[in-house]
């Protein structure tokens, strides 16, 4: 009987480096979320380290002292590479490359490796292998030989990695080629939101830093089935659904890719069209992982990338999550929303308060509806019932008296 051998996939074993300016207070936590960055995206965090520097070394990223260090470490810990928390110029990537003679990679690469591992949908792949064009397009020197070494691992998966031996002519080409299918996805989504608005559908937008638990709590509420993991951008696609309010009212909630610090450009421009349906949406529930020490910072870069896709003046509801993780109940606030509340999406307490808050603040942009309606326009009231909030309905000698609250669309339907 011939013998079976199961071949288990390598696991990277990279080392972390970082520096360290004068102003940076945050190093250790970007740190750490760049090693959850490296174990979703499959490899294995051997060792960090950080140098203190007035600022980042033009021609290598770290100094020569540390590099020397580096180089040491790599031996000692059998370490396969390393990955620097900043995005590299092509000459520090290459630069350091040479130095330590081992595979460089950035913050950045590791995020587009994710994304690529990730994308389901069509869009999602042309976003990802657009954002990965711009990025190696500039590199095309430096990573050709490092990637004719290497032959897999990090960085080197999705859709990009064909496109790599490319000249930069032809990859200009796919980037104008991939622009107008986005343009054409883009324009359909203009369209749905189009229809939307002439319905008076209601829209709902999750956002939140990564691995907030946006997908759990679409999930709680909806549903929804998904995927939902304890890894930064596990949900990458954005879903829609139906939810049900208590006032009988349907409206339509959806996930968004999660935010995160040192996002690349690339990618935020890339994926501008998916993130922007926060600037549609008629609420936005901003979740927080309140069992995270760093939150406060993760709520200011929430905040700060709303702003930069223009999304302003919008009703923010606020929901502190994973209240289950806590063992004391401090009290969050959040000075940018609305309302404010505590719950867990993956228990489903508040996820009721929640529903109402929503409820409350529809109500808010309708008009109240009071009057007794003759039988012959009793189909006045279904436009009441799929479009607003139906409080009573009586049926009198006189006809069908009615109080409502309908949007101000519908109002002279009704």
């Amino acid at each position: 009987m011939a013998e079976t051998f199961e071949m288990a996939e390598e696991v990277e074993k990279l080392i972390l480096l970082s520096v360290k300016l004068q102003e940076d207070d945050d190093t250790e936590e970007s740190l750490d979320e760049l090693a959850e960055l490296v174990r979703t995206a499959g490899g294995e965090t051997v060792g960090k380290v950080v140098q203190n520097r007035e600022k980042v070394h033009p021609g290598t990223y770290i100094g020569k002292g540390k590099i020397e260090e580096v180089k040491e470490l790599l031996w000692q810990l059998g370490a396969s590479g390393v990955v620097c928390d900043d995005e590299l110029s092509p000459a520090q990537m290459r630069n350091l490359e040479a130095e330590l003679d081992t595979k460089v990679m950035d913050r950045t690469l590791v995020i587009l490796d994710i994304f690529a591992n990730r994308a389901l949908t069509k869009e999602g792949k042309i976003q990802v292998e657009l954002a990965q064009l711009k990025y190696r397009s500039s590199r095309l020197v430096g990573l050709r030989s490092s990637l004719s070494r290497l032959g897999g691992g990090i960085g080197t998966r999705g859709p990009g990695e064909k496109k790599i031996e490319m000249d930069r002519r032809l990859i200009k080409d796919r980037i104008v080629q991939l622009n107008k299918e986005l343009d054409d996805v883009k324009s359909h989504r203009e369209v749905t939101r189009q229809q939307r608005s002439k319905i008076c559908s209601t829209v709902i937008s999750i956002v939140g830093y990564t691995n907030s638990g946006k997908s759990t709590l679409l999930n709680k509420l909806t549903d929804a089935g998904v995927l939902s993991e304890n890894k930064l951008f596990a949900t990458l696609d954005p879903t829609t659904r139906n939810l049900l309010l208590p006032s009988k009212e349907q409206v339509l909630i959806t996930d968004t890719v999660g935010f995160i610090r040192k996002l690349p450009h690339n990618l935020i421009d890339a994926f501008r069209g998916t993130l922007e349906e926060a600037k549609y949406a008629d609420i936005i529930i901003h979740v927080v992982d309140s069992s995270n020490p760093d939150m406060e910072k993760q709520m200011a870069i929430v905040y700060e990338t709303l702003s930069d896709l223009g999304v302003s003046n919008k009703p923010i509801i606020t929901l502190f999550n994973k209240s289950d993780k806590l063992e004391d109940k401090p009290i969050f606030k959040d000075f940018m929303a609305d309302v404010t509340l505590q719950g867990s999406a993956m228990t489903g307490e508040g996820l009721d308060k929640l529903k109402e808050i929503i409820d409350d603040l529809l109500r808010e942009k309708k008009i109240y509806v009071e009057r007794c309606y003759p039988f012959s326009e009793a189909a006045k009231i279904q436009i009441i019932r799929k479009y607003g909030q139906l409080i009573s309905e009586e049926y009198t000698e006189n006809g069908i008296e009615v109080k409502a609250f309908v949007p101000k669309e519908v109002y002279s339907q009704v």
